[in-house]
This record gives structure tokens, sequence and C-alpha cells, in this order.
């Protein structure tokens, strides 16, 4: 007989716990769209902070002066550098160095899982190397087109590539039997 008021009391529990939980999932509704406004008011705000501080900095003699101190060394180095031979290097280096990055993102860390390891540093290494060079590749390709015949010449495009190629791959195989001999240091290391 002790067992139906305490089931009694367990249903009325349940019972209010249920009615109070309509409120908070409609509360908890008003909270999210409270915070998506919240959010939304903090990125406009930070925007326009943002907007005036560029204003202010452009406006500002000093910071035109920094300006010119940091661009001219490199647009003096550009124009004594902006001859063919100059951008073919470029070229195969930023060629190179694609080839490479490409190759330890997708064969190398293919080659390194088949080991069961997985390294996200270098995978985000590897990563940022391959964006610098397709960057720097775009750049010096648009540079030698507006600045040399380099772009202009099938023989410099393709030797460039060719040495770009090559020299890509050397790196790749440098760098896989590099981790590899890391990874198997580190298990030798774990066994007793």
């Amino acid at each position: 007989m002790k067992v139906f008021p305490l089931m009694a009391l367990f249903f009325c529990a349940v019972l209010v716990a249920s009615q109070h939980a309509l409120p908070t999932q409609a509360a908890a509704q008003n909270a999210d769209d409270s915070a998506e406004s919240i959010s939304q008011s903090a990125k406009e705000k930070v925007t326009e902070q943002i907007e005036d501080i560029a204003e202010k900095v452009d406006k500002d003699e000093q910071a035109q002066t920094a300006k010119e101190s940091i661009l001219k060394p490199i647009y003096d180095a550009a124009e004594y550098m902006a001859f063919p031979a100059f951008h073919w290097v470029a070229f195969a280096l930023m060629v190179a160095g694609v080839v490479s990055f490409l190759g330890q993102l997708v064969l190398g860390k293919l080659i390194m899982l088949m080991q069961f390891h997985f390294s996200l540093t270098e995978i985000l290494s590897d990563l940022l190397g391959l964006l610098i060079s397709v960057v720097g590749l775009v750049m010096v390709t648009q540079a030698a087109t507006e600045n040399s015949n380099f772009t202009e010449s099938p023989f410099m495009v393709l030797s460039a590539t060719a040495v770009g190629v090559f020299f890509g791959l050397v790196f790749y195989i440098r760098g896989q039997t590099q981790e590899l001999r890391e990874l198997r240091e580190i298990r030798r290391k774990k066994k007793p």
C-alpha cells in the first residue's frame, strides 16, 4: 500500500516537470534568438569599429610614411629584378613548392595513414606551404606578365615548369623519407 502513494507522487512530479519543460523550450528558443540578435549586433559594431580605425590610419601621415618605408624596398627590388631570368627562377621555385607540398598533403599523408600515424601539425604545415606556393605562383605569373616577356615564351614557361616539377618531386621524396624516418624512430623508442 505504500507503493501507491510513491507512484502517485512520482507521476505528479513527472506531470509538473513536463508542464514546466514546454515553457523552458520556448525560453530556449527565445534565448537562441536573443543570442543571434546580440551576435549580429556585435558583428556590426566590430565591423564599424574596424572601418573607423582603418579610415583614421589611412588618413594618418605617420602611417603613410610607415607604409612607404615598408613598400619602397620591395618596389625597388621588384623593379631591379624585372627581367625574364628572375621570373623563370621564381616561377620554377613556386611550381616546386606546389608539387612538393601537394605531394606531401595527398600522397605523403596517405602513406602515413597506412602506417597508422596521423599528425595534424604536419598536415597544417604542408597546407600552409601549399597555399603560400599557390599564391606565390599566381603572383609571380601576374608580375611576369606585366613586367617581362617570360610568359610570352613557351620555352621559358615549359622549362621553368619542368625544372619546378623535378625539384618538387625531389623535395617531396626527401620530406616523405624524413617523415617515415621520424615515425620509425618514435616507434623504436616506444618499444621496451
